[in-house]
């Protein structure tokens, strides 16, 4: 599986992005997907991922009201939808794809096998 994100940019504190994911591959919907985002001197932490059929989305607490992840399996795509943007949230996102089953791994990246090439978003104060 091959990922490329895009729709990163700069915007101001309040404002809104859509970034997207799209995948290669006829394997996309076998695959959970996730935002990962990486700040500078900072490591690596998980946004919000979904199940392989959309039915489950999960949110690191910081996004939980603001951020909301979606997919299209017909268009290999997942999406993530982010509103009310703070400061705080500038960084470089990353998509990932990964066989996860048990709930409780999609929130850290070793369960991940496909990573995106990253999209930087900046949020002005």
């Amino acid at each position: 599986v091959q990922l490329q994100a895009s729709g990163g940019g700069l915007v101001q504190a309040g404002g809104s992005l859509r970034l997207s994911c799209a995948a290669s591959g006829r394997t996309f919907s076998n695959n959970a997907m996730g935002w990962f985002r990486q700040a500078p001197g900072k490591e690596r932490e998980f946004v919000a991922a979904i199940s392989r059929s959309g039915g489950s989305t999960y949110y690191q607490d910081s996004g939980k009201g603001r951020f909301t992840i979606s997919r299209e399996n017909a268009k290999n795509t997942v999406y993530l939808q982010m509103n009310s943007l703070k400061p705080e949230d500038t960084a470089v996102y990353y998509c990932a794809a990964g066989r996860i089953c048990n709930s409780g791994n999609y929130y850290y990246s070793r369960y991940y096998d496909y990573w995106g090439q990253g999209t930087q978003v900046t949020v002005s104060s």
